[in-house]
């Protein structure tokens, strides 16, 4: 069946339907990763989103029950320049097309790709739609004008957890060597966890428990935390109220020594301990979504090559506090992937260190926080 995408900008391409065949609009971006197309999909930072792969051939391995990182798709629509007629892989359960169309996700094959990437690089992500139920171009620009921008939404509230409970799975077979866990009590602020970020903390950490993203500080101490990580999640920070609320109180606590815990930010927790700590929220032209982005520590020089899902930062000049310090910059456009307190036990990176997919360099990230709450 036809189908077609149109972006706020007048510009479109045509191709094929497969997936569910309706319609779905979001922002547009583009994700540079070769493999990992379901961890991807159901990735929760993908909210409100349309994902373009760049890489041509999507879907030669299928899908499993494995390589899932929420209990479901969350991606808004998808759009590959080939869909792969072949599934070949021992862990397959099925293909990507019927995974998509059972999920209700709408996706387009057949579209030049590049060309598409190309003209996000050059404009910018925009808002976009793909349908394959009505395809005349004034309907869909109608539509398009009436959608609201990602800007001041609060995404997180469609994918954080409704309730408290303990994570208990590890990594398993995703396990590259073993990590003795800490006998440390880890609270997990849900602003869309990925699933690898809470395997990775159950590997270094005796007990894992995870809480709404509004959950009141004071019911958050109840738990007894050594150490508390504000999550990755969608959308613009700003819009994160309560998760911001929660980090203001949380480092005012630390800085009058009322609290002994060490505090970490993965992606959109990085961007909400920016915001608590007085910083300002900076859209980037066309965010950063791939699993190949070269990161420094400026501290050791050492280069990891990262997984990366954000299209916000928060630039380390706006934080008026002088304690606050870069750890880590992009080598791709030198924006900011990491800080610190130097003054209080609190990290966080904008990168992810789970991966997820993605290379596994960064994944001492969280030995780095046992070794926060050690000293806090």
């Amino acid at each position: 069946m036809k189908a077609i995408l149109l972006l706020e900008d007048g510009f479109y391409l045509e191709g094929t339907s497969f997936g569910a065949e309706s319609e779905t609009a979001g922002e547009v971006v583009f994700n540079t990763s070769m493999y990992g197309y379901q961890e991807i999909l159901t990735d929760p930072s993908y909210k409100g989103q349309i994902v373009c792969m760049t890489y041509p051939l999507i879907g030669n391995y299928g899908v499993n029950n494995i390589d899932v990182e929420s209990g479901k798709v969350c991606v808004e629509g998808f759009v590959v320049k080939e869909k792969s007629h072949i599934v070949s892989s021992w862990r397959a359960k099925g293909s990507l097309e019927d995974y998509l169309r059972d999920n209700n996700i709408v996706a387009i094959e057949g579209v030049d790709t590049r060309a598409l990437t190309r003209r996000l690089r050059q404009y910018g992500s925009m808002k976009g739609i793909i349908s394959a139920i009505d395809l005349n171009l004034e309907n869909l620009k109608k539509k398009l004008n009436v959608m609201p921008s990602i800007i001041g939404q609060d995404l997180v509230s469609r994918v954080a957890s409704q309730s408290i409970y303990d994570w208990r799975e590890g990594l398993g077979l995703r396990r590259v060597s073993e990590v003795r866990a800490a006998s440390y009590t880890i609270v997990v602020i849900d602003c869309g966890v990925k699933l690898s970020i809470l395997r990775n903390l159950k590997e270094n950490f005796k007990r894992v428990i995870v809480v709404p993203y509004d959950t009141p500080l004071k019911e958050i101490l109840k738990l007894k935390p050594d150490g508390v990580l504000f999550s990755n999640g969608p959308g613009d920070p700003e819009a994160v109220t309560p998760a911001i609320a929660t980090a203001k109180e949380l480092i005012r606590s630390l800085k009058k020594r009322e609290l002994k815990a060490a505090v970490m930010g993965i992606c959109l927790g990085h961007q909400i301990l920016g915001l608590a700590l007085g910083g300002q929220a900076q859209k980037l032209k066309f965010g950063h979504h791939g699993g190949n982005h070269p990161v420094k520590d400026l501290a050791t020089g050492k280069i990891d090559i990262t997984s990366q899902n954000h299209n916000f930062i928060i630039p380390p000049e706006s934080i008026p506090d002088k304690s606050v310090v870069q750890t880590h910059i992009n080598l791709y456009d030198h924006t900011s992937e990491g800080q610190k307190h130097t003054e209080i036990p609190l990290f966080s990176v904008q990168f992810h260190p789970e991966a997820g997919p993605g290379p596994f360099d960064a994944r001492y990230i969280f030995g780095e926080f046992a070794r926060s709450i050690e000293g806090a």
